[in-house]
């Protein structure tokens, strides 16, 4: 068979993924991968991502059902990992110049496309009339751009899903990207922003906080003037990509999610781009059952805390960035040997890393003009200021408490003989907690939740590792829980 062959067999899939239940996030990585050929039996397709492939692999046996549906003949499916290395990587430049940020400034407008080339007279037709909802981008928020973003592992598919947003993918949308504080939410939701100004300024793009979000809404329902809400409407209508950052703060606000819920609806059937980012999953946000199966009905994604190779490689592009721009006392050198240990000691909080590579940068070159050396012990006590290097115990009563209070459900039920899965589920998460942040032997920790037995404390830990490792959302789960027991004071 052509290679043609394979792509319009794919096609066929795809189309009969739509008309099945799958998840909407899986259906949306599907359309993500491309065919890249027909091997007997087997049709290859590709991805360029190592999550990616490890989520499709779980609906193999379904894939393989509608590859043979769409075939009428015997048909197989093999997901592989692919990096495009045939042609030049496309830059998502989306850089602002100085020129840009002061136009918007002074005039207020829009900034033009960058040109590499004699500005031509453009047959555009005149833009419309601005929106007052676009406000101007600061100097700092420029420099969150796609290329300044350091990606990894954990927020690789996230980064892939923002700069398919701003180049118009619709395979996003809404597009929600959930994770703690600190880990690169805003950067990408800023960086989607700066890409569309750049590169496509006739694209209506508002930026907003949920506490701006709020604030616009009640301002405009306390005004004597019963034309501002109507007003309010139109503008939030008139927009091709609504961008808004920390929503699980309008969970409390229950008229405004009102408000947010028909805009969001008329932006989706209307065709326009919703991008929402949280510190939770859509389904843990504590609103209304309807907002909330509409916010998980596009494509969820989440970013991870960072492992050590990730904080290694955003320690170096720090430390990088901030030798090149030749600030004044930030020009000694750090050597190998620091910034491994740098990324030893650090904590998960980007913000922070960024803050201790510069307070590290600093100290180097202040030995370096004293003629000493800048070594590990330095770093050391450089990190102690900003995060506690000795692992703080948790108790078994702690644990217990935490997922008393997630869950919602009474001491009594996590310890009792309940086997309902509301109640199992958090037992087995407590337990395997404890396991994991205690020094507890099996049997004690069976001692401490109902005198269970030794083999029912094991099976409880290895069904959350199981879990953890064929479900995502369920691994991101247990990570918070982890987070909020460390920093529990």
């Amino acid at each position: 068979m052509t290679d043609s062959d394979s792509t319009f067999l794919w096609d066929d899939i795809l189309s009969l993924v739509e008309e099945s239940d799958m998840q909407p996030q899986t259906a949306a990585m599907l359309r993500s991968c491309s065919a890249d050929g027909i091997d007997g039996d087997t049709l290859c397709v590709i991805t360029k991502t190592k999550f990616v492939k490890a989520t499709l692999e779980k609906q193999i046996p379904l894939l393989n059902d509608l590859a043979t549906q769409a075939a009428f003949t015997p048909m197989k499916v093999r997901i592989e990992v692919k990096r495009d290395t045939s042609s030049p990587k496309r830059e998502m430049v989306s850089t602002i110049s100085e020129d840009d940020l002061n136009n918007m400034r002074s005039d207020n407008q829009m900034p033009s496309l960058r040109k590499t080339s004699p500005a031509k007279k453009s047959n555009k037709p005149k833009e419309n009339k601005r929106n007052p909802l676009v406000s101007n981008v600061t100097e700092n928020d420029s420099k969150l751009t796609f290329e300044t973003f350091v990606e990894g592992e954990e927020n690789q598919i996230a980064l892939q899903a923002a700069k398919g947003v701003a180049d118009g993918d619709k395979n996003f949308n809404p597009l929600f990207i959930y994770g703690k504080s600190g880990l690169g939410k805003t950067h990408l939701l800023k960086a989607i922003q700066n890409y569309v100004i750049t590169n496509d300024p006739s694209r209506v793009c508002v930026y907003k906080t949920a506490n701006d979000f709020i604030s616009d809404f009640t301002n405009a329902m306390s005004n004597p003037n019963k034309d501002m809400k109507e007003s309010l409407e139109q503008n939030y209508q008139n927009i091709d990509i609504l961008i808004i950052d920390d929503i699980q703060n309008m969970r409390n606000a229950a008229r405004t999610i009102t408000f947010f819920f028909d805009t969001f609806n008329h932006l989706i059937n209307n065709g326009k781009q919703i991008v929402l980012a949280a510190d939770v999953p859509p389904l843990e946000l504590g609103m209304e059952e309807r907002v909330t199966s509409r916010l998980d009905g596009g494509f969820s994604v989440s970013i991870q805390v960072p492992s050590y190779e990730l904080k290694y490689t955003l320690i170096s592009s720090f430390y990088k960035r901030m030798k090149e721009e030749g600030v004044k006392d930030y020009e000694g050198e750090i050597s190998e040997d620091c910034l491994k240990y740098m990324a030893e000691v650090s904590g998960t909080n980007i913000r922070l890393i960024k803050a201790f590579c510069q307070s590290c940068l600093y100290m180097a070159t202040k030995c370096e003009r004293n003629g000493s050396d800048f070594d590990q012990s330095m770093v050391k006590g450089l990190a102690k200021q900003r995060w506690s290097l000795k692992q703080r115990m948790v108790t078994v009563e702690e644990i217990q408490q935490k997922v008393e209070e997630f869950f919602s459900i009474s001491h009594n039920d996590l310890i009792g003989s309940k086997r309902n899965k509301e109640i199992m589920e958090p037992r087995h998460i407590a337990i395997w907690l404890t396991r994991t942040l205690t020094d507890d032997t099996l049997a004690e920790i069976g001692k401490k939740f109902g005198g269970r037995s030794h083999a029912t404390i094991k099976h409880s830990v290895s069904w959350v590792d199981q879990e953890m490792h064929e479900n995502h959302l369920f691994f991101d789960r247990i990570e918070r829980l982890k987070e909020e027991l460390s920093e529990m004071e």
